[in-house]
């Protein structure tokens, strides 16, 4: 992955993070990394435990930001949260898997789409 790519990645999560807390959410982990898979947040919502992949464009010439999140990535993301439960076995909160897309527009506005239950165990 390039410089450039990794540097807009981190600059979208960082977005992700503050609409996430404006929301009410309280972030738990940045980029939590396993054996299996990395999640870019896990948050905290009301009695949820949401697991967020972010996906960060900067037009929709490939197609938008959320469908980049294809079934590949989401059974990878799923193994990933399957690990975190399994290693903090104290949380009873219900899992849930959202997508956070982040589009940079032209005139430096930044449009977020915040799908929430985009997918989960049985998809």
């Amino acid at each position: 992955m390039t410089d450039a790519r990794l540097t807009l990645g981190a600059w979208g999560e960082e977005r992700a993070t503050e609409y996430l807390r404006q929301q009410g959410m309280k972030v738990l982990e940045r980029n939590f990394t396993t054996p299996v898979g990395e999640i870019d947040i896990i948050a905290r919502y009301k009695s949820w435990l949401v697991f967020i992949e972010v996906k960060t464009r900067r037009s929709n010439a490939f197609g938008t930001p959320q469908e980049a999140v294809g079934a590949r990535k989401q059974r990878q993301i799923i193994r990933t949260a399957h690990w975190y439960l399994q290693n903090h076995k104290n949380t009873r909160l219900q899992p849930r898997f959202d997508v956070v897309a982040i589009l940079c527009q032209s005139d430096d506005r930044v449009q977020i789409t915040h799908i929430s239950d985009a997918f989960s165990l049985s998809d």
